[in-house]
């Protein structure tokens, strides 16, 4: 190997901790990715790189053969000549002068040139057929191998992650270990099968060429690697291709991570202008790429054009004038050192598999070798005899390792007595269900400690512990399988009698006895199948059948409607008897019996006590109450019993992270099976047809390049024809002429690649940039909802433009100049063959489907073996996805053992399905290896028997064989580029579909009703709506409301009740799936969309700014005309902008950095005032505008916002009370609905929820 071997900085000599197998002392030193090696597999690795080293030595084994054979056919011209002499004549086998003549000496005997040609055939035979046993072995051997080593690095890595911390999981998505237990492990084994053999047989031949070359004739092989030394550099330069895509890249992803803000402002033609002016630099790299391709390529041929010129012309000197050579030898130094060049250059690319395997293999071992900080496997801890249930946090303080710098506890103190129901309440994010996380010893808090009946629980045993735990979430996990099952699931080698009981007093069994296969009813994907009210009741059934100490309740009837909260909270308060329960929720309907009730408030328990004592106290638990009570009235007077959500969406945020996962991971399957047919190659010329021209020029370079090889054949048999001239004038002067040729031919191929590379690549940059331009129009002109869904992330994307845009050329240019170049070779190829020897040709045609076949049925038989690999594994892929997805369920249940047992029983299909395949594969290389042997034997037999018999001349023999090789690997060539093509298809087939979406709400079109006297006339009748990516959370639930003109509309309400919403409705980012949102009496529906966005603006909490000057940002916010100075400064002004900005260095033009994150959050704000202002709008929209900020910078924010709201229609959301007090209608929002609307004055005079926000002045967050 050369790169040596490698020394690991840290083997944990494996095995120690699991004692699986032996490990022997001095394994630290080891060839980096053979750590899992066992001796037999070593033994196959060695007998496979000894087969590799003999079948490397094969090709220079002919290379001597074939130099005895050309002298042999030499020698039998010069005899042939001696005997046209009509003074010499043939006597018993031997030519003599004829009698008349002085003296009779003899000359030589005549040879039977047909025997001869039997013998060679037969060593040529032989070489084949030790080649492809060779072949076989050394494939077969190392892949299988490898397969042994993969299993067992799968199950190493499986079982090492089943046992990492949850910690660990927050830091590592759940996709990057998927990808990881695909890919990485894929590019490990590329890296320790095949290649490996491959290399070692490669460099081989490199090495046994070259010596061949030096032993027959050293002169001229020096005199060929100094030419060829020229090929090196090539390889080097075309190694420094750079990216130029990048900045467009980055315009495409900051546009698409604030498409509402474009949106809002009608921006979407300027950005696709914006982004079209940075394609440019993307494409003129590509075409002087291509450029510097077609330079080098050409320059490729040249040099080696010029080296035969060169070799033939010193060689003929060597073999003519010196006698050294004979012109075998000349042929065997030649062969000797192009062979050892090209099989050093084809070497390469395995080097390139070992190095990223290597990088796979550091960042999978990393994970073997990684010690859990909290090992759920772990035999060690404490386990005591009785537990009374007492549970305690003592000064507890704790943040996320994936979020080191938000305290989530903050100094916790909190006693759970046993027995007790304690309720912990309090707003999203204070902390509660991470002291839910650390009883459950998911985390270790980082101060403190918490402890069960006195002891610190990091002492206790974690399988014990988790043991006397039964936990009910929000979003309860269920697996893929049988009801049954799951509750099981909860103690192993549970009775079917108790899992009846504990169904029963989870209130779940009547449902289950009324499904048809009852217990044994599958409950799908993620428990897909269920409802929401049955999947947490067998989830109850799960927790109860631990027959836990502890109970965990964590929010667990908060996604539920109102009938089955009834049915699973009357199954809760049935169980939590005699046991210590915490429960979570925010519906105050299901705390208020509990024994005690813990407030919390950043991090810390801030009140506790009964219900009624902290009604009294009017803190955290009395704001919760007032708001959800209203809202609950409300409701019931509605008498909805819509599915509502719990208070607002508090926790929506944690449920849609769970159930975003499941989705993702759902969705990740879809990805791939989304079965896009492969677009027509006539459309995507059609989106071609401009660069016809470059394209025709391409072509005819192409054919000239495909005519060139079998010149080279026609040239080189000519070579070998003048060394039997026996005239040595006309001789020199025939050489001299050929090598001139080579010359020429080499001049004409240099600039027909020159000028196909630069062509193609025109074409196909010009064809990337337009495709490009359209996909990225066509993203900004879909509605906001298609970008909720996650397949459509900003960066999903952005690679979608750069790559599938990019692939796509690769069905049209070069895809057409490698046909036309195959098709020119062959053409030329035959033409030439039966023109000298149709029976010969013949013969040889019989072989070259076999060759074409032999290099195109690696390429597929290597693409075949991925898509079965991929499906052997889908099976265990499917186990491990569900594992890591629910990593929280499965540690909560103690249950990482079993899934590590199920995956290893899934991982025997990929590995039987591998050892078939080390066999197929073995046996197609050793063939596609072996083929060209047996080619040769066939054709030099038949054309020494024509050469005997028909008097054929010798060189038309070489003629017609080499031509017809040449051409036949040309044709595999061409047919390993198709999967390029494929991918091209695909590609473009995906892009096509983006292009032909019809969006719901489309920007780009002209329809839909305008007028002129816009008065901002707004009407809210009846509208519920739900999320497109949320479909079972009802936002609104019919909301009611209207402003008219000049009025100032606000809107309170707790966070996730729906105010942000309506605005987006106002907006048309959506539409609402009931109701109406009128606009001066337009249904909004029917509105032109553009129409509508430049009557409104608006100032978000969280304002977006691009990456570009103040000016230009201010500017953003009228796309439709240009707009002056002197109006960006009166807008600044109104802003109380103007002076911050005048004092900065570069005044108007400071660039506010990317996202804006150069200014401060009051800055940005007046900016996104500024911005809103200038488009004068009639309607504006304040979402939130002050609460991000300091009370300096907010009296100055609120200022310009009171002076813009003068004369418009204002649409207020706002957290803090004072900033709405002076507005004309307050509307309180709960649920999705209006609870109490109407002035100030009005709402403090009904004594409502209103009234009680502002006297208590708590929160409404």
């Amino acid at each position: 190997m050369p790169t040596g071997s490698v020394k690991l900085q840290s083997i944990k000599q494996l095995g120690q901790e699991n004692h699986s197998y032996e490990v022997s002392d001095e394994g630290n030193v080891l060839f980096f990715n053979f750590r899992f090696a066992t001796c037999k597999d070593i033994l196959m690795m060695v007998v496979g790189c000894l087969c590799a080293l003999l079948h490397g030595s094969a090709q220079p084994l002919m290379l001597l053969v074939f130099g005895l054979l050309t002298d042999a056919f030499i020698e039998y011209d010069i005899e042939l000549q001696e005997l046209s002499d009509d003074r010499k004549e043939c006597v018993n086998n031997t030519i003599q002068w004829k009698k008349n003549y002085t003296a009779a000496y003899n000359l030589s005997a005549l040879l039977d040139i047909e025997y001869e040609m039997m013998m060679f055939a037969f060593y040529y035979a032989g070489i084949g057929a030790a080649v492809f046993l060779l072949g076989y072995l050394q494939i077969s051997l190392w892949v299988t191998a490898a397969a042994k080593q993969i299993q067992l690095i799968r199950k190493l890595y499986f079982s090492k992650v089943m046992r990492m911390e949850i910690g660990w999981f927050d830091c590592t998505s759940v996709g990057e270990l998927n990808t990881r237990m695909s890919d990485d492990i894929n590019k490990i084994n590329d890296a320790i099968a095949d290649q490996v053999s491959i290399f070692v047989q490669r460099f081989t031949t490199f090495v046994c060429g070259f010596c061949v070359g030096f032993v027959k004739g050293w002169k001229l092989t020096l005199v060929i690697i100094a030419a060829t030394s020229l090929l090196l550099s090539i390889n080097l330069l075309t190694g420094m291709e750079l990216q130029a895509y990048a900045k467009a890249g980055s315009v495409a992803d900051e546009v698409l991570s604030s498409i509402r803000t474009v949106a809002a402002f009608g921006g979407e033609k300027k950005e696709v202008q914006r982004y079209d002016r940075n394609l440019v630099s993307a494409q003129r790299w590509g075409i002087r790429k291509g450029l510097i391709v077609g330079f080098f390529t050409g320059f490729m041929w040249l040099v080696i054009f010029l080296c035969y010129g060169l070799a033939f012309w010193y060689g003929s000197s060597l073999v003519v004038d010196t006698k050294e050579y004979t012109p075998g030898t000349l042929l065997q130094v030649f062969f000797g050192v192009l062979i050892a060049a090209m099989n050093l250059g084809q070497a390469s690319p395995c080097l390139e598999a070992f190095a990223s395997g290597r990088g796979a293999a550091t960042i999978i071992f990393e994970t073997i070798d990684r010690e859990p900080e909290i090992d759920c496997l772990s035999e060690a801890g404490y386990k005591l005899d009785r537990v009374k249930g007492d549970i305690e946090f003592h000064n507890v303080t704790f943040h996320y390792p994936s979020r080191p710098e938000v305290k989530i506890l903050d100094q916790l103190n909190v006693v759970v007595k046993s027995g007790e129901t304690t309720a912990f309440v309090g707003s999203s994010g204070a902390g509660k269900s991470t002291a839910i996380q650390l009883i459950q010893r998911f985390y270790d808090p980082k101060e403190g400690m918490v402890t069960l009946d006195g002891h610190d629980i990091r002492g206790l045993n974690i399988q014990w512990l988790r043991s006397l735990i039964g936990i009910v979430e929000q979003e309860p996990v269920l697996f893929a399988t049988t009801i049954a099952e799951n509750i099981r699931y909860g103690r192993p080698g549970v009775s079917d009698k108790d899992i009846i009981t504990a169904a029963k007093e989870a209130n779940a069994y009547n449902f289950i006895m009324d499904l048809p296969q009852k217990f044994d009813t599958l409950v799908g994907e993620g428990g897909g199948q269920m409802s929401g009210g049955q999947k947490q009741r067998i989830a109850i059934a799960r927790a109860l059948v631990r027959n836990p100490r502890i109970l965990l309740l964590d929010m667990a009837t908060s996604a539920l409607d109102n009938e089955s909260e009834a049915v699973v909270q009357a199954a809760l308060d049935k169980v939590r008897m005699g046991r210590t329960t915490i429960s979570i929720a925010h519906r105050l309907s299901t705390i208020k019996n509990a024994d005690v009730i813990v407030g919390f408030e950043h991090g810390q328990a801030v009140e506790r006590g009964k219900h009624n004592e902290l009604l009294e106290r009017k803190g955290v638990y009395f704001t919760l109450v007032t708001l959800q009570s209203q809202g609950d009235k409300a409701l019931n007077e509605k008498a909805r019993q819509s599915r509502s959500s719990p208070l607002g969406m508090t926790k929506s945020t944690l449920l849609q992270s769970k159930c975003f996962e499941r989705l993702m991971h759902n969705a990740f399957l879809e990805e791939d099976d989304e079965l896009v047919e492969p677009a027509s190659a006539a459309r995507i010329l059609k989106y071609n047809t401009p660069e016809w021209p470059y394209m025709l020029f391409g072509s005819i370079g192409a054919a000239i390049n495909g005519g060139v090889n079998p010149v080279y054949s026609l040239l080189f048999s000519q070579i070998l024809a003048t060394f039997s001239v026996q005239d040595p004038v006309a001789q020199r002067k025939e050489i001299n002429s050929i090598c001139l040729f080579f010359v020429v031919v080499g001049i004409v191929s240099f600039f027909t690649q020159l000028l196909q590379g630069y062509a193609f690549s025109k074409s196909g940059e010009l064809l990337t940039r337009r495709l490009r331009r359209l996909g990225f129009q066509a993203m900004l002109g879909q509605e906001v909802g298609w970008f909720d869904d996650h397949r459509n992330s900003p960066g999903a994307l952005t690679t979608r433009l750069a790559t599938d845009a990019s692939q796509v050329q690769g069905a049209t240019g070069s895809q057409i100049g490698m046909i036309v170049n195959s098709l020119a070779n062959i053409g030329v190829a035959l033409i030439i063959s039966f023109y000298f020897s149709w029976k010969l040709t013949l013969l040889i045609l019989c072989f070259l489907p076999f060759i074409a076949l032999s290099s195109g049925f690696q390429a597929s038989m290597l693409t075949g073996f991925a898509k079965q690999d991929k499906e052997a594994m889908e099976a265990a892929g499917q186990i491990s996805g569900e594992a890591l997805n629910n990593i929280r369920t499965i540690a909560g249940l103690g249950k990482e053992k079993t899934f590590v047992e199920m995956y290893e029983a899934q991982l025997d299909a990929p590995y039987q399905a591998a050892l078939k395949k080390a066999n197929v594969y073995g046996a197609c290389y050793g063939f596609s290896q072996c083929i060209i042997f047996l080619t040769n034997s066939g054709s030099y037999r038949f054309g020494g028997y024509l050469v005997q018999k028909e008097g054929l001349h010798f060189s038309l023999v070489f003629r017609v064989i080499s031509a017809i090789v040449t051409s036949g690997t040309a044709l595999g060539r061409a047919s390993s580029y198709t999967p390029d093509y494929a991918k091209a298809k695909i590609s473009a087939a995906r892009f096509f579909q983006l292009l032909d979406r019809v969006p719901q709400i489309s920007v780009y079109n002209d329809k839909g009703e305008k007028w002129d006297n816009f008065q901002g006339n707004i009407d809210f009748i009846d509208c519920k709506f739900t999320y497109p990516s949320r479909p079972d959370i009802q936002v609104l639930n019919g909301l009611n409301v209207s402003v008219k003109p000049g009025q100032t509309l606000a809107f309170v309400g707790s966070s996730g009740c729906g105010k942000s919403t309506s605005v987006q409705l106002l907006e048309r980012f959506y539409d609402p799936n009931h109701g109406k949102v009128l606009i001066d009496g337009h249904d909004t529906t029917r509105v032109n969309v553009s129409f509508l966005r430049s009557k409104i603006g608006i100032v978000s909490q969280e304002p977006i700014l691009f990456d570009c000057s103040i000016a230009e940002n201010i500017k953003y916010g009228d796309n439709l005309r240009e707009i002056s100075m002197n109006e960006v400064i009166s807008a600044a002004k109104k802003a109380q902008l103007h002076d911050f900005v005048m004092a900065l260095p570069e005044k108007y033009d400071t660039n506010v950095g990317s996202q804006g994150s150069q200014l401060s959050r009051g800055q940005k704000q007046r900016i996104a005032i500024a911005r809103a202002i200038i488009r004068d709008p009639k309607i504006l929209l304040l979402d939130e505008a002050t609460s991000a900020l300091d009370t300096e910078s907010e009296k100055t924010v609120q200022e310009a916002l009171d002076k813009a709201r003068q004369g418009r229609t204002c649409i207020v959301i706002a957290h803090r009370l004072s900033t709405i007090q002076n507005s004309d209608i307050i509307a309180v929002m709960s649920r999705g609905i209006v609870i109490e609307k109407g002035a100030h004055d009005q709402l403090m005079a009904l004594k409502g929820a209103y009234y009680k926000l502002v006297t208590t002045g708590a929160p409404i967050s």
